[in-house]
This record gives C-alpha cells, sequence and structure tokens, in this order.
C-alpha cells in the first residue's frame, strides 16, 4: 500500500502533448488506478480516441468560445464544467483551456488513435 502524497503541479516537469502541455501525476503510484494531468490546451486538438482508457476534464479555465467536440458534436465550455469522455470516443478540445484530466486507467501515451 503506498503513502499518502501531496503533488504541487508546479514541481512536476510538463511534457508536450498534441494539444499543448501536460503535467502528469500519480503515474508511479502503482496502487492508484488513474493519473491526474494539470494540461494547459494552447492549441486546437486534433481529433483522436482511446481504446484502453476514459478521461474525465474538469474545466478549470477556458477561452469564452471553448469547445468540446464529441464524436463529432461541439458542445459549449465553461470554467466548473465536467466532461466525461468514455473509452472509443472520438473527441478534441477546441480553444484554449486549463484543465484537470483524470484518466482511468493510468495514461498510456501509445493509446492515442486517430481515423485515417
Amino acid at each position: 500500500m503506498s503513502k499518502p502524497q501531496i503533488i504541487d503541479f508546479d514541481q512536476v516537469a510538463p511534457v508536450g502533448c498534441p494539444c499543448g502541455q501536460a503535467r502528469r501525476a500519480l503515474a508511479d503510484v502503482a496502487d492508484f488506478p488513474a493519473t491526474i494531468h494539470l494540461t494547459e490546451i494552447s492549441v486546437d486538438a486534433q481529433t483522436h480516441y482511446h481504446r484502453e482508457h476514459a478521461e474525465t476534464y474538469y474545466i478549470i479555465d477556458c477561452d469564452a468560445d471553448a469547445r468540446m467536440e464529441l464524436d463529432g458534436e461541439l458542445h459549449p465550455l465553461k470554467p466548473g464544467m465536467l466532461v466525461h469522455i468514455p473509452i472509443g470516443v472520438r473527441h478534441r478540445a477546441v480553444g484554449a483551456m486549463k484543465i484537470l484530466n483524470i484518466v482511468f486507467p493510468k495514461f498510456d501515451p501509445a493509446d492515442e488513435h486517430f481515423d485515417p
């Protein structure tokens, strides 16, 4: 069993991702079944999907015109909203936003798929 942890995202190194930069926490905790990412989305993401994990976005901040595209349908966003993206749903963020992304099970960068 792991010990309790307090994570300071300012101390987590950012990594590039297709839509901006992510700070990924708890990836190294074996008995925690997910990863939690503080992600700064700075560009429109390319539509993609995941075969092995679901994502849940908590919108911390976003531009007034920010949207989430889910299976081809655009949805307006505002701070405080939660977006659950089940396995297999084609999705992309549109516009600048800062999100907390809860990925279950743990994030695997190989599980990012694009339609031809």
